[in-house]
């Protein structure tokens, strides 16, 4: 069966409005929230009531539809530069998602080429980058998939399926459709601190398809390697940089070094527009710093001593060394580096 073990879409337009599913309330809490305006899609990205660089791109090109849409209706001659401030805000939502920049690139120019109303055109761009990433998505797990050469159990960390995307999933899409060829056994998900995106979103997800999942708190991964329980560790990227240095959520660092001592092949699925270019390496990525109660804190509650302070990166580089494969819709490319890179973007190009 094509496609089995995808039933979720958290990134919905519906009735001129974008509806997001609120993935601060799962998994007990399954809510979609209407939003209206490009404020509130700001805010819901800043809030992460939607996450993953895939989404968040896709959420913030439906946010300059809702931005146009109410700019030209007050004036519908010099919407431009008031609409200019809205792109501004969302882009700064999430500094570390490159995605989220390359989806407004792509509605600033259909909105300079725009005479009239630009709503429908708007729309209708918004719509191709939600279809041209669930398509990505696909071939990046078919790609991914054809990789695992021996049935076994794999290990992920934080989310990347169809709550991180526009559907299926990035690492998550090759982990479906290696259960769906017999190749993938178990998932074991880290639980991903502070946010806790492997235990309520990862396994929820996983769970919800019908897709065997073990939790581990995140120091255990080393353990579970030296036991030689998985043989693939796969997971995803916010920006990849010119040499195939990886941010990801932070965490992967750590895995990417305990698997390349144990033996355990590394994975990192992404699409094209998750490369930039004009990084020369993963030092130049900038690296969000979130609030320290994020650590502090659990469901406001403190958990730790009074007086204690947080440093609480949300993300990590991974160097491209510690890389086996990087799978991208347009192919995979074994142990990145500055030459192969340059070569898939050109081809990209």
């Amino acid at each position: 069966m094509p496609y089995a073990h995808d039933a979720v879409r958290a990134v919905v337009w519906r009735e001129d409005a974008l509806e997001l599913l609120d993935q601060r309330l799962l998994p007990t809490v399954e809510r979609y929230r209407r939003l209206t305006s490009a404020a509130d899609v700001a805010q819901a990205i800043r809030d992460m009531v939607v996450r993953g660089a895939p989404a968040i791109g896709i959420a913030a090109a439906y946010g300059v539809v809702l931005a146009a849409r109410a700019r030209y209706a007050m004036d519908a001659v010099r919407w431009r530069t008031a609409v200019g401030s809205d792109l501004a805000m969302l882009a700064a939502a999430r500094p570390t998602a490159v995605n989220l920049f390359w989806a407004l690139r792509r509605m600033e120019r259909v909105i300079a080429r725009s005479s009239g109303d630009p709503a429908a055109a708007l729309l209708a761009e918004a719509r191709a980058i939600h279809e041209e990433d669930l398509a990505a998505n696909r071939r990046m797990g078919q790609l991914g998939a054809a990789l695992l050469d021996e049935r076994g159990a794999v290990l992920t960390h934080c989310n990347t399926g169809s709550l991180a995307t526009g559907g299926y999933g990035t690492a998550l899409g090759v982990i479906r459709e290696g259960y769906a060829a017999g190749l993938v056994e178990r998932v074991y998900a880290d639980e991903t601190r502070p946010w806790l995106q492997g235990s309520r979103l990862t396994a929820w997800e996983l769970a919800r398809d019908g897709i065997p999942v073990t939790l581990l708190v995140d120091g255990a991964a080393a353990a579970l390697m030296r036991e030689g329980r998985v043989r693939w560790a796969i997971v995803g990227a916010d920006r990849i940089a010119a040499n195939g240095d990886v941010a990801n959520k932070i965490g992967t660092y750590h895995l990417a070094v305990a698997a390349r001592y144990h033996g355990v092949r590394f994975m990192v699925v992404a699409p094209a527009s998750t490369v930039d270019m004009n990084l020369v390496s993963g030092a130049a990525i900038p690296i969000e710093q979130r609030a320290p109660e994020e650590l502090l804190t659990l469901a406001g509650q403190p958990v730790a001593a009074a007086g204690a302070e947080a440093w609480n990166p949300s993300f990590d580089v991974t160097p491209a060394e510690l890389v086996d494969a990087l799978v991208t819709e347009r192919g995979v490319v074994r142990t990145p580096d500055a030459a192969k890179m340059m070569q898939m973007m050109a081809e990209v190009a």
